[in-house]
């Protein structure tokens, strides 16, 4: 049977980000996938012009009709937008025995919010402690901290494992944010267990969706029965060359999307 995962997301128009970018992660990856939707988003490469949020009962009945039918294997969490639908997932998901992904959507790539500041502690103390492991960027992590962004490594993994200590199973710090010529993701899954995850940092505009598109993938790697630190690497690798043939689309005016199938079709 093909290997099934679930993503539970926002709709991004431009198909760069959100559920659309997920569903590109996981078909590229070999693994099945299926969609909830939590909000619509009229959202292009350069800005965030609406957002209507799904009804919470029409939210909670996708749940039901996934999981009663489909054998999904892991759950990707993106963006929720509001405490409510935050609350309604996490009745949603409550018996789901399999991995959980969350990847903490705060704020669009063209820097629109895409989560209410009231939202924040509801997502910290809901839904934090239900995550296989959480991937948040520097400042997604110092958000849910209240501190700085981390500046260092060592900065890096303090902070993952605050937020271990607030619930997540495992914290995957992405270093996107961060500077210098190496791009340093940091992997806390246990007490003492780190592993680092390092590449060159390349020079593009177009990494719409970069968030979306690992924690989807990570999700993929663990349909696919692969260990936490094998999914985040293969995750890893190809979300690295998504960005690297990212120029090739030409896609929009502003920050452009990854290229998801760069290894099925050249631009």
């Amino acid at each position: 049977m093909v290997p099934i995962a679930l993503t539970i997301a926002g709709s991004d128009s431009g198909g760069g980000a959100g559920i659309q970018a997920d569903l590109k992660a996981m078909s590229a990856l070999g693994v099945y996938g299926a969609s909830v939707i939590t909000a619509v988003t009229a959202q292009n490469t350069q800005a965030v012009t609406a957002v209507h949020g799904i009804p919470l009962d029409v939210i909670s009945a996708q749940i039901d009709a996934v999981l009663s039918d489909l054998e999904v294997r892991a759950i990707k969490i993106g963006m929720l937008a509001t405490p409510d639908i935050i609350h309604t997932v996490a009745a949603g998901i409550a018996d789901f025995q399999g991995p959980i992904v969350l990847d903490p959507v705060m704020i669009a790539k063209s820097g629109d919010p895409l989560l209410a500041e009231d939202a924040v502690q509801t997502l910290r103390d809901v839904l934090l402690p239900r995550a296989t492991v959480l991937t948040p960027n520097l400042p997604e992590a110092a958000c849910l901290l209240a501190c700085s962004d981390a500046e260092a490594p060592d900065d890096m993994i303090a902070q993952g494992q605050a937020l271990c200590a607030l619930g997540a199973q495992s914290v995957l710090m992405k270093g996107g944010h961060g500077k210098g010529d190496v791009c340093h993701d940091v992997l806390i899954s246990g007490p003492g267990q780190i592993t680092e995850y390092t590449v060159p940092r390349l020079e593009t505009g177009n990494t719409h969706g970069t968030g979306c598109t690992l924690s989807s993938s990570i999700a993929a790697g663990l349909a696919k029965n692969l260990s936490l630190v094998d999914a985040v690497a293969q995750a890893h690798a190809y979300l690295q060359g998504a960005i690297t043939h990212a120029d090739d689309l030409k896609v929009g005016r502003g920050h452009g999307p990854v290229h998801h199938f760069h290894r099925v079709w050249s631009a």
